[in-house]
């Protein structure tokens, strides 16, 4: 049986932030529209339950991130009741994490947090003039002040420094790697993972002018240089894989190296999908037959629809298992090799630009080792 890793549970469907870059409520896909607004107690209680078995089955632990839109929607005592419920239900290897935007990031959420071990990651895509360009509410105001306050929220607690795993930031190639740097090192985050713009072959993320080009790569080259000067870095999740592929380590999360994760979704009505990310490949994140947190889990995760969905995470293109660098680079997300004409048989839509950063990485390593 393929072990689950990551579960992610929306809490919430609905968003109270309107970003420009959304995958789930601007790349096309409306399925959103049909779920509840919240999840339900007894949907809760079922994936308690199930994920409970499925832990024992597999035989190892996992990690469950509240997710959404935004999992705080549900208000901070409802939030209590749920973390407090799954807290019960799950053996307490099992990890509890939210992904908020912060606007709801209170004093009760934080609270409820530490006392029932949730660590707490939030995005934010830079300084006022980035953020607030992406990221505004659903009435079009900024976002920005209110995000840095809930971080400031979480790190004035007495656990705040433990409960931060750290920030999710969307590039933005406008903006200077080395100001960004330094601005998420201003913030306090111990970490900070950067995420390009989805996209796919059909339609290119913002930014790229060709499946050629390497804005993205030549941006996080940048970035890597500001994180090599610096003496006392935060960590950076993408480079640090990277880097530790390329000297022979292993990748800690899923779209670089050759490392298989396995990924559940679910649904605020507790519909199991693929990863969420393939909602901007045509809605590729459905499975052929529904499932749900009401099902035995371990079945669906040895089910052969499962199997195809688990296998796709590597790349089948020919250019993709030719390539020196695969070891590395992984092929990238599913979602940005996707194409209507051949699916997932494609390279990333971002193979020019991991090329040039794997480039500009052994480059600096070599430097860094012959001084």
């Amino acid at each position: 049986m393929i072990a689950i890793d990551t579960v992610l549970v929306k809490l919430a469907s609905r968003c109270n932030l309107d970003c420009d870059y959304c995958y789930v409520y601007r790349m096309g896909d409306d399925a959103w529209r049909l779920q509840p607004k919240l999840m339900s107690e007894r949907t809760v209680e079922a994936l308690g339950e199930n994920l409970a078995r499925l832990v024992v089955a597999q035989g190892r632990p996992l990690s469950l991130v509240f997710h959404g839109g935004e999992p705080l929607l549900v208000g901070a005592s409802r939030f209590d009741a749920i973390c407090a419920k799954l807290r019960e239900q799950l053996p307490p290897t099992v990890g509890l994490h939210v992904q908020t935007n912060g606007l709801l990031l209170n004093d009760d959420v934080i609270r409820s947090c530490a006392r029932h071990d949730v660590g707490i990651s939030i995005s934010l895509d830079g300084p006022s003039e980035i953020h607030d360009r992406h990221r505004p509410d659903r009435r079009g105001r900024k976002s920005h002040d209110t995000v840095m306050a809930g971080i400031a929220r979480v790190l004035a607690h007495t656990k705040g420094r433990s409960l931060l795993s750290g920030l999710l930031c969307v590039i933005d190639l406008e903006a200077d790697p080395a100001s960004i740097y330094d601005f998420f090192k201003s913030t306090g985050t111990p970490s900070v993972d950067f995420l390009y713009r989805d996209g796919n072959h059909d339609t290119l993320p913002i930014g790229k002018a060709s499946l050629l080009s390497t804005e993205y790569g030549e941006w996080m080259g940048r970035l890597l240089d500001a994180y090599l000067a610096d003496d006392e870095p935060i960590r950076i999740r993408l480079l640090d894989d990277m880097m530790r592929l390329i000297l022979g380590g292993r990748s800690i999360k899923e779209g670089v190296g050759q490392d298989d994760y396995g990924i559940l979704v679910v649904e605020t009505d507790g519909t199991i999908t693929k990863n969420d990310t393939l909602k901007s490949a045509d809605g590729a994140d459905q499975f052929a037959e529904r499932w749900s947190v009401h099902d035995d889990l371990a079945e669906l995760v040895g089910s052969p629809f499962f199997q195809e969905y688990h296998q796709s995470q590597r790349p089948k293109a020919a250019a993709c298992l030719a390539c020196p660098d695969l070891l590395i680079c992984g092929g990238g997300m599913p979602t940005h090799r996707w194409s209507a004409a051949a699916a997932f048989d494609n390279p990333s839509v971002f193979c020019a630009d991991q090329k040039r950063l794997i480039d500009h990485m052994r480059e600096q390593i070599a430097l860094r080792t012959a001084a």
